[in-house]
């Protein structure tokens, strides 16, 4: 998605047709002087316009005295001139009409305030009218269209099919120089700075979309837009890897990419877990980049972590081992059928065990042949072959031997031909036929251990959640939640009391210990003594945060005496060490025995780059000591709760050790969901603490909750922003057909698998045939690849609604489908809709799609594009009704058109009649006749 609405394509910057060089010189060792020369020295098939005011030609090359004399439209204007001067060539630029940008000038906001000031201005006068990369950069390189735009020395790396992007000049550099003695090839070159406008979202769509590139690397030092980059990366690492290798792992780092970029940098951990969300491959060494990337364009990932290692020695076999368990690897079991058929053809001597040693005198066919059992075998996930040069050894013929097993689905094979000129021959084999090698099998394992991790990642993604409880009386309690946070907020407080963040937790199904507010010792004894003994006694103030550091929580007290002594000493020491201000009287509670079950911890902080962070872990008055946490970014699913969970060491105790039972699971999962649910809903909540949550088999209850409000002075626009959508209850209400039937239209959920399988189900072969450009049989529609793809909805880039009838015998059953997808760099969308048999005639399709065209204009689209064929009479006569016009046609598919205007909200008017522009734009596109979905 584009920066700013309506932005130019960035073919502007990739394929320009022709560029100014503004700032250009004849300076010997000049940027200027390097750009102009670069450009020139690799043709693009465009013209260079070199921009100098005081010269009449450069390099040989006409100059003119300003872009505005230049006689051609200019795509692309590369600008090298003073940080200071840039504002006023943007202005130019932007007069002329250009719609791409590369300022290569430093001195932007990598320098402070002033160079900040400095951004903001050419932000606000390139929005929607241009795109811009850097500024403080290398450049970019496209090899494939001859694009040179960079003052880098040694000329353009060979077109290849790895995009890499870098957000540090001099690691351009290095990586550039070490290309060319690699003999590696690029497909793009792409040198960021300090993003500006184009981030990473941007290049990642455009990558992904790019028919030379395979993987994408990417060099990082802090993510900018977050969300941005988590819905691109998301939507691309699926087909495309993506491979990064961040800097700033320790503080210092972290200091010293903030004061290179001038960006702020979050915490390291939470963009782990953020890489994972994504699918998002991270890479320790820089070293290991570029051998992945390789790796991963030639084997197919790994379906699990079992390792099979064939070796010819015992020593690295066992160095295989060691780093394949330290990595969280597993050794293949080797099957009872696989073992009997190494026994039938291996020596008598051989390991009998994973590591398959097959003894030093293996010849080519007994590898062969022991690779090929390997293979077979149903416990193996992936093979590592080992060859150590001794005197029996063929490197060379074993290579070739190995020809046959070079793809294995789902299966990926490495090497490890270790030696030196000796095995040279064999490695070139073995690489021709795409079986990646290492010198050394430490390092293929590392490589196979990224592999099954990655697929773990990308699996996951997708992994269907169970059904969440739906209905009226599962809806958190929004409006009591808004009520404390404003009162609190009115009161000049951004702490609140134990008694209001429980009453918080519980208007989200969070189970609480009851809580009882008293104001004197004789009122504290008098309610102990109706919840009966033991109990705790707790302070009550607006101020003091930590209980436990001013003796504010005093456990397993036995009569009305105690409690008694205990409120009056708990004041005294309040007020003694903070003030009688601070001490508002105490709550009572039940003493719960921890001796049955667990304490944990449930919490949420704001990152400076990711915005609200959770956490769960080890709870207790020790949380700081144990430091047993695992972090996920909101919203939740009980997916991704469940895997939040098995990250701790705590999760499996709670599955059930030493006698105990299982605490229950699918409770807490929900919980988990609930409470990120609270925060996401609720943005001025700064941290919010459970601490601690009681689990036993039999009972989930928050036994003490604190939730902290962001200042008072915090304006609503600068609170935080969540790095991933949560789900648009605004585009939820019910609808009643003209039949009668009552529909819930929703925003899609990752719930919906089952449901849509059943809708698929019951679609007539004449509806599958109208809707679809291709034949679809109703296995292929109903794959779980295909559908968690739809029901998995980034609502940043798609809005899937789908009509819920609720049958009082059959249940919950989907009655149509409809979707708004967003185009890269654009802010158009592509609209589709399909409706049950049962349910067509009723006025369903026509409420739909009024819906998604006021969803389009809530979100701000220009245009929305609808692909019919041509047979699909009631289709084509409902998007005409709804105010399409036809773009163009032919003999099979009608394209249709509709142009929006912002202003109207569907949440505020859900009933508001649909607008026509009278100033229509025609524009043509290339036919995007190809395999639709709901």
């Amino acid at each position: 998605m584009s920066s700013f609405p309506g932005a130019p394509s960035l073919d502007a910057i990739f394929q320009p047709q022709n560029v100014a060089v503004i700032g250009a010189t004849e300076k010997e060792g000049s940027v200027g002087r390097t750009i102009l020369k670069n450009l020139i020295t690799n043709p693009f098939g465009g013209t260079i316009f070199p921009v100098n005011p005081r010269r009449p030609n450069v390099l040989g090359i006409q100059a003119y005295k300003s872009v505005l004399d230049i006689p051609l439209d200019i795509d692309l204007a590369v600008i090298v001139t003073p940080a200071r001067t840039v504002p006023a060539v943007i202005d130019q630029c932007l007069q002329k009409a250009i719609q791409g940008a590369i300022v290569i000038s430093a001195g932007f906001k990598e320098i402070g305030p002033e160079g900040l000031e400095l951004e903001r201005v050419i932000r606000k006068k390139i929005e929607g009218r241009m795109r811009l990369v850097g500024p403080n950069c290398l450049g970019v390189m496209m090899p494939f269209h001859g694009i040179n735009a960079t003052f880098a020395a040694g000329g353009m790396p060979k077109p290849g099919n790895v995009a890499f992007i870098s957000q540090s000049g001099a690691i351009c550099t290095a990586v550039l120089d070490w290309s060319f003695g690699e003999n590696v090839g690029f497909s793009a070159f792409i040198s960021v700075g300090s993003m500006l406008d184009v981030g990473w979202g941007d290049l990642i769509y455009y990558l992904g979309d790019d028919p030379h590139t395979e993987s994408i690397v990417i060099y990082m030092e802090s993510i900018g837009d977050a969300r941005s980059f988590l819905s691109a990366a998301r939507e691309v690492a699926f087909k495309k890897p993506i491979i990064v290798i961040k800097a700033g792992r320790t503080a210092a780092a972290a200091a010293a990419a903030a004061s290179h970029t001038g960006s702020l940098t979050g915490s390291d951990e939470v963009l782990d877990i953020a890489f994972q969300r994504c699918g998002v491959l991270r890479i320790e060494r820089i070293s290991d980049v570029f051998h992945m990337a390789e790796v991963l364009s030639k084997q197919p990932l790994p379906r699990g972590k079992n390792l099979t290692v064939v070796t010819n020695a015992g020593g690295p076999g066992v160095l295989a081992t060691d780093a394949l368990i330290k990595g969280g690897g597993n050794l293949t079991p080797i099957s009872k059928e696989a073992m009997e058929e190494l026994n039938n053809i291996l020596p008598s001597a051989w390991s009998r065990n994973n590591p398959i040693d097959i003894l030093g005198d293996a010849e080519p066919e007994r590898y062969a042949k022991s690779l090929e059992i390997a293979a077979r075998d149903k416990n193996s996930d992936g093979i590592l072959v080992i060859l150590t040069p001794q005197d029996m050894t063929d490197p060379t013929r074993t290579a070739e031997s190995l020809k046959p097993y070079a793809k294995i689905k789902g299966k990926p094979v490495l090497a490890s031909w270790m030696g030196g000129a000796s095995v040279q021959a064999g490695e070139r084999i073995l690489n021709r036929i795409d079986i990646p090698t290492f010198p050394y099998p430490d390092n293929a394992v590392k490589t196979f251990n990224y592999m099954w991790r990655h697929n773990e990642n990308l699996r996951a993604l997708y992994e269907t959640p169970m059904i969440e409880p739906e209905g009226e009386q599962m809806a958190p309690d929004r409006d009591i939640v808004r009520e404390i946070i404003e009162g609190a907020r009115q009161a000049g407080r951004t702490i609140l009391s134990e008694e209001e963040s429980k009453r918080i937790l519980r208007a989200y199904h969070i189970p609480v210990l009851s809580t009882d507010l008293v104001v004197s010792p004789e009122e504290a004894g008098e309610r102990a003594d109706q919840l009966g003994y033991p109990v705790v006694v707790k302070l009550h103030s607006h101020t003091i945060t930590h209980k436990m550091d001013v003796g504010g929580v005093i456990l397993n007290l036995q009569n009305a005496e105690e409690v008694q002594r205990a409120f009056l000493e708990m004041k005294q020491k309040v007020c003694d060490e903070r003030g009688e201000e601070h001490f508002l009287g105490a709550t009572v509670q039940p003493m719960v025995k921890l001796g049955d079950g667990y304490e944990l911890i449930i919490g949420s902080s704001i990152d400076p780059q990711f915005g609200p962070v959770l956490l769960f872990g080890t709870g207790g008055s020790l949380v700081e000591v144990f430091r047993d946490r695992s972090l996920a970014l909101p919203p939740l699913t009980t997916v991704l709760a469940r895997r939040m969970m098995k990250r701790t060491k705590i999760y499996k105790a709670l599955l059930g050790v030493r006698g105990r039972g299982s605490v229950d699971m699918k409770g807490l999962e929900q919980l988990m969901v609930n409470f990120g649910q609270l925060v996401v809903e609720h943005p001025w909540i700064k941290e919010l603490d459970i601490n601690p949550l009681f689990v036993s088999e039999g009972e989930i209850v928050a036994l003490d909750a604190r939730v902290l409000l962001h200042p008072q002075e915090t304006q609503e626009q600068d609170l935080p922003k969540l790095a991933i959508r949560p789900y648009p209850t605004q585009y939820v209400s019910r609808w009643e057909s003209e039949d009668g039937f009552e529909f819930l239209i929703r925003p899609i959920k990752p719930e919906d698998e089952p449901l849509m399988v059943k809708f698929h189900e019951s679609l007539s072969e004449r509806t599958v045939q109208l809707r679809f450009f291709t034949p679809m049989n109703l296995r292929q529609r109903v794959s779980h690849e295909r559908l968690s793809q739809i029901v998995f909805s980034d609502y940043d880039r798609e809005m899937v609604l789908v009509a819920v009838h609720e049958h009082p015998r059959r249940g919950d059953e989907i009655a149509g489908v409809g979707r708004l997808t967003k185009l890269h760099n654009e802010c158009d969308a592509e609209f589709g809709i399909i409706v049950s048999d049962r349910f067509q005639g009723q006025g369903l399709g026509r409420e739909m799609t009024r819906r998604l065209i006021a969803i389009g204009r809530d979100e701000g689209l220009r245009r929305i594009e609808a692909y019919v064929r041509k047979e699909n009479s009631r289709m084509l006569s409902l998007v005409k009704k709804a105010g399409f016009h036809v773009a163009r046609e032919d003999d099979h598919v009608v394209e249709e058109y509709m142009d929006l205007i912002p202003g109207e909200k569907v949440a505020d008017n859900p009933q508001a009649p649909l607008r026509r522009l009278s100033n229509e734009r025609q524009r043509r596109r290339e036919s995007r006749i190809d395999q639709k979905y709901e």
